[in-house]
């Protein structure tokens, strides 16, 4: 088993998108990229912790290649928006890539430099190394699942995993 950590907007999206892939045996939301030990969502969303919302992804990556986990990521979020998604704003929402070797660091950048081709605006999207991560909430977990009646899931959380489910469904299972 492997892991990378993820942040592309709000982690109630990203982890909606991986956590029903084949291969993914955890999506775990939570904090990282900043310089508060043990922050709260508040903090985070004070936007002076530095972290940004994540998503822990442990996969099989003889299931799952981290290319399509990568594939999956670049699909749910608009990687040239700078410290935001759409109109969630704040750096806490940024395209984030946090890497724990010279190897995902490395197919980061190649996967980066593949997609910058697709789009106008330059990819802004931060590969850096993972130092710490900090699981969020318990509220958190599996947010989505839990409420899907809740607005903001089904004003921005639904259209984006349905977009994503339906161009990757041959990854889900």
């Amino acid at each position: 088993m492997e892991s990378i950590v993820l942040g592309g907007g709000c982690f109630w999206c990203v982890e909606g998108a991986l956590k029903g892939l084949r291969g993914v045996s955890e999506a775990v939301p939570g904090y990282s990229g900043g310089h508060v030990d043990n922050p709260t969502y508040e903090q985070v969303c004070d936007k002076r912790t530095g972290h940004a919302e994540v998503v822990m992804i442990t996969y099989d990556p003889g299931v799952i290649s981290r290319r399509q986990l990568f594939d999956v990521f670049f699909c749910i979020h608009d990687s040239t928006q700078l410290n935001r998604q759409g109109n969630d704003v704040g750096p806490q929402y940024r395209s984030i890539i946090l890497y724990s070797d010279q190897e995902q660091r490395e197919e980061a950048l190649a996967v980066i430099e593949d997609y910058s081709d697709h789009y106008t605006d330059p990819i802004v999207t931060e590969v850096v190394p993972l130092e710490r991560f900090w699981p969020a909430e318990n509220y958190h977990v599996d947010y989505f699942s839990n409420n899907p009646m809740n607005q903001y899931c089904q004003m921005v959380v639904s259209p984006k995993l349905a977009k994503v489910r339906a161009k990757f469904s041959h990854l889900y299972g």
